[in-house]
């Protein structure tokens, strides 16, 4: 009997020594230093393996049936402060709905028009550094700018800009944010604003379109402001994410190895017949198909500096995808699968927009544990 429960405990320890192991292995990627820029190279897998990162269901927003103040018609965008108020985009009511740390609704901000205060129809917004509200609305070509109560500030129009994508502040008001310029050749570009919207650097510039010729996948970028004001941004056609000061200038850059996905005749179905219909196809497009996916999919950051890449490798269940996970210094250190797509992480929680059984949307949080 003894020698049985020594042997139990032989097993036990070995499995935590195993697991401690694998837990402690070393990086295998390499660092080094060329023209002031360090380049971080990163192997396909990741320093840690097995469940580091944990999500535990915590508030959920969003009434389907009841009272009108829980009600969305549309989210298109969320945010959250430094006090934990949750702010909820609802593109088609055109105005801004703000509930407590409890979810409790605690306004409204913005109402739909055309006159001071009031917006048309605003794709996405966020909260500045210098705790002001900034609405991109699409619609009126502005930027509209409210104070955290909800009072209007003013607005900026956009000048010889379309398309204007997600912009982003930082703390000396300085924008990130992309426009199109249409013409024979639609090119999309990555700049750097100052407050008044004057361009003060093009960080990056790309091709989207080549009539009649069209790219189903053609690779986008993707960009955040972390707090310390770093422009951190990648374009997907490559596996690679680059750290720009707040001038503009190039100090680090994460690279990684990876398998392509490849592109599926489905895919291509689905892509024509969602444009299309079942006619196919026009006679004067051509369709020029990419034969894998691009390296990655979106770009978020948490307030440990951690970075996020959606990959196209479907997680194990076919529900989900998984994510690439980087720490503050560009290694490579854990693959997690997620069936939703992280926007905003504060204080240890993750925010999400999510739909339930019937289609509708909800906004929902998690505690967010990391076991690494």
């Amino acid at each position: 009997m003894k020698k049985h429960i020594y042997f139990i405990l032989f097993i036990t320890c070995l499995f935590i020594l195993v697991s401690c192991n694998q837990q402690k292995a070393e990086w295998q990627g390499t660092i080094e230093e060329k023209d002031d820029v360090t380049i971080v190279k990163n192997p396909k897998e990741p320093l840690y393996n097995g469940d580091v990162f944990t999500l535990d269901e915590e508030l959920i927003i969003g009434d389907a049936e009841g009272s009108e103040e829980y009600m969305f018609s549309r989210i298109s965008d969320i945010d959250v402060d430094n006090d934990e108020k949750i702010y909820v985009l609802d593109s088609r009511e055109s105005h801004i709905k703000v509930f407590d740390k409890d979810g409790s609704y605690v306004t409204v901000i913005g109402r739909k028009g055309q006159g001071p205060g009031e917006i048309q129809r605003a794709g996405n917004f966020s909260i500045t550094p210098n705790n002001e509200i900034l609405i991109n609305d699409s619609s009126a070509r502005s930027l509209h700018y409210f104070s955290l109560n909800g009072e209007y500030i003013k607005s900026t129009l956009l000048i010889n800009k379309s398309m204007f994508t997600r912009p982003q502040a930082n703390s000396q008001n300085n924008i990130v944010a992309s426009y199109v310029v249409m013409d024979n050749v639609v090119i999309s570009h990555l700049k750097l604003f100052g407050p008044d919207l004057k361009e003060k650097l093009t960080i990056f510039s790309y091709e989207l379109a080549k009539y009649p010729v069209i790219n189903p996948y053609f690779p986008q970028c993707y960009w955040q402001i972390s707090r310390d004001d770093n422009i951190i941004w990648g374009c997907a056609d490559k596996y690679e994410i680059q750290f720009l000061n707040p001038d503009g200038i190039l100090f680090l850059k994460i690279l990684k190895e990876y398998d392509p996905i490849k592109v599926t005749e489905e895919e291509k179905g689905k892509w024509v017949k969602s444009n299309w219909g079942e006619q196919g196809v026009p006679s004067d497009v051509k369709v020029s198909w990419n034969d894998n996916q691009n390296a990655f999919m979106y770009l978020s950051i948490d307030e440990s500096g951690r970075i996020f890449t959606r990959t196209y490798e479907k997680s194990y269940d076919e529900v989900g995808y998984y994510y690439d996970v980087f720490d503050s210094e560009g290694k490579y250190i854990a693959k997690i699968p997620l069936k939703i797509r992280p926007l905003i992480w504060k204080k240890g929680k993750l925010y999400t927009i999510e739909e339930d059984d019937d289609g509708y949307q909800l906004v929902k949080r998690y505690k967010v544990t990391w076991n690494y």
